[in-house]
């Protein structure tokens, strides 16, 4: 999932620890600092962790009170609820730039020099010292937690480059900072925290309660200003690992995650996402509105067919619950379904492609591999997706059109009429094929369609959604052909 990111101010004047004092500047910790900016936009009604959806009122609420706390944290939830995407927000939340010692590792402030060679550096050059600036996006860091991690890269280890350079195995500068250390001053994430061996879990002991660092035989005191925030999976504390339990007791708080509980939430996290996505494999700023978003238009009805399809999956006895269904799963889907009329449109000429129920379809074999099912249902998850599908639609057909007069439309089957549909029909064949229907604008509406939505696409996608609709509902019949379908009386 991506942030978009905001323009930077212009770097502070000040270059040596005299500017930095003439300027006023005082020093906080990095939890001070998110302390007192979430109080600010607190206070402010600002909004404090853009592009989350779906956690209002029950996730953030309890990581801002850990964060008022001070405390470091795990993020624990299912896959693709969205816990990276919430972690790499916090930054937001630091001062937008922050004054560090000139070529330092691991970002001493010039108020407190930590590591040898700035501490070095501050008693030979005083008021001298030369400051850098760090900008808030520069101030975090991340580590995917798997096995083969080592203390070494978490918290740091001899340098042999160092050493072969004359240096003595005595001498604190021969080591080489770990991710940890070179994270001091900002946010520093682990993910899938039980994946890492339970000895490397141990490095981090120090970390989160003396808030220093041991190499080796080195004894360094090195006075650690990093937030630290874990996530983890349920499920991985019985199939993969577990986080120890000295370590849990150091996290201050454990906040839990969940998907999206309302349809709404749903809807708003697919077209965020899909569209942040799309921009992003096609290089376009993130920040900018294009309307439709992606390369073809996502109706609102088909947006809601594939939130009421990621529910029903999740819901669904077949798949595996421990597991989880992500948001990614939506995402995808949406994606596909929107690649699917792109596709259309290069095959056959088609002019501004929008989606339609007929590219539904496709989405089914491209996210099974996305949901783990029961054994019991193995060799029918192909089965199982399609009707899932089939009954988010009719669901949502109920919910749009489903109190609506559609006699007009069925009229069009006299006595041994078809109308033929599929993932190559281009909407002018279909609407030429089904003909004049009065109501069409009302069909439309219904459907979330508006002003400027009146080209040949937008009414063949209401048109096609409302004859899917009339045969889940058994008021029309439907043969499945290569490709597509055929509706008869």
């Amino acid at each position: 999932m991506h942030e978009s990111p905001t323009p930077r101010s212009e770097t502070p004047q000040a270059r040596t620890l005299r500017d930095l004092r003439e300027s006023g500047h005082t020093y906080r910790t990095v939890k001070a600092e998110i302390r007192e900016n979430l109080l600010a936009r607190l206070r402010a009604g600002e909004p404090r962790f853009p592009g989350i959806v779906g956690f209002d009122e029950t996730v953030l609420p309890h990581l801002e009170r850990a964060l008022l706390a001070g405390h470091d944290l795990v993020l624990l939830g299912e896959r693709g609820q969205g816990k990276t995407r919430l972690i790499r927000t916090i930054t937001g939340l630091l001062d937008e730039w922050t004054p560090v010692i000139e070529g330092c590792e691991i970002n001493d402030h010039p108020y407190a020099p930590a590591c040898v060679r700035c501490v070095k550096l501050a008693a030979e050059r005083g008021e001298d010292l030369e400051v850098d600036w760090r900008h808030r996006e520069d101030r975090y860091g991340e580590k995917l937690a798997t096995p083969d991690t080592s203390v070494g890269d978490l918290i740091g280890d001899v340098d042999p480059i160092k050493i072969a350079e004359g240096r003595t195995l005595g001498d604190p500068e021969t080591v080489h900072y770990g991710l940890v250390p070179r994270t001091n001053r900002g946010v520093f994430s682990v993910n899938e925290l039980p994946d890492l061996a339970e000895r490397i879990q141990v490095s981090l002991l120090n970390v989160l309660e003396e808030r220093d660092i041991q190499v080796r035989g080195y004894n360094l005191r090195l006075p650690l200003d990093v937030l630290l925030i874990a996530s983890a999976n349920p499920e991985d504390y019985t199939n993969r690992g577990r986080i120890i339990t000295p370590l849990k007791d150091r996290f201050g708080a454990e906040i839990r995650t969940h998907y999206p509980i309302s349809l709404e939430d749903e809807l708003d996290l697919i077209r965020q996402e899909a569209a942040l996505n799309w921009k992003v494999q096609n290089g376009l700023p993130l920040a900018t509105e294009d309307g439709a978003g992606l390369s073809a238009e996502l109706p609102d009805h088909i947006v809601e067919v594939i939130a009421r399809f990621t529910r029903l999956v999740r819901e669904s006895t077949a798949v595996d619950s421990r597991s989880g269904v992500s948001a990614r799963f939506a995402i995808a889907a949406a994606e596909t379904a929107a690649a699917s009329a792109v596709r259309r449109a290069a095959i056959t000429g088609e002019e501004r492609p929008v989606t339609r129920v007929a590219d539904l379809p496709a989405v089914v074999p491209t996210l099974r591999g996305k949901v783990e099912f029961e054994v019991s249902e193995e060799g029918r998850e192909v089965e199982v997706l399609a009707h899932l599908l089939r009954r988010a639609v009719a669901e949502t057909f109920r919910g749009t059109l489903g109190g609506m007069d559609l006699s007009a439309l069925l009229d069009k089957f006299t006595e041994g009429v078809q109308i033929e549909s599929g993932e190559l029909t281009t909407a002018t064949d279909l609407l030429q094929r089904i003909g004049q229907v009065n109501g069409l604008a009302k069909i439309m509406s219904a459907v979330g369609m508006g002003e400027g939505d009146e080209s040949p696409g937008h009414a063949a996608a209401a048109l096609e959604f409302a004859l899917e609709g009339l045969f889940l509902m058994r008021r029309l019949s439907k043969d499945e052909v290569d490709g597509g379908a055929v509706y008869r009386t």
